[in-house]
């Protein structure tokens, strides 16, 4: 093999080697930005769990205040009760005086 065969070949293998190091680089490229996609969509639905579930801390504080209302709201209608018992007996109170 002459000089001149052995720069083509060499020449050539060269031209294989550029061309799967192109591939690859196209591949890795191609699979960064996938990865990169993903990383987005992770990030997105982060931030949206976030948002959905930033006054959880809250919950206790709603429930405390919830017992509070119930508490008022059931004395309130012990009273009502109480009032009705007695509007009830009012008629036969004033009858009795009369």
């Amino acid at each position: 093999m002459g000089i001149i065969e052995l720069w083509w070949l060499t020449l050539g293998i060269a031209a294989v080697v550029i061309v799967v190091v192109g591939v690859l680089l196209i591949w890795i490229a191609t699979a960064a930005e996938r990865i990169d996609r993903h990383a987005l969509a992770v990030w997105e639905a982060g931030k949206g769990i976030a948002a959905n579930t930033v006054q959880i801390w809250q919950l206790q504080k709603t429930n405390e205040t919830a017992g509070a209302i119930l508490r008022t709201a059931q004395d309130i209608a012990a009273v009502a009760a109480s009032i009705d018992g007695r509007l009830a007996r009012l008629p036969e109170a004033l009858r009795g005086r009369g």
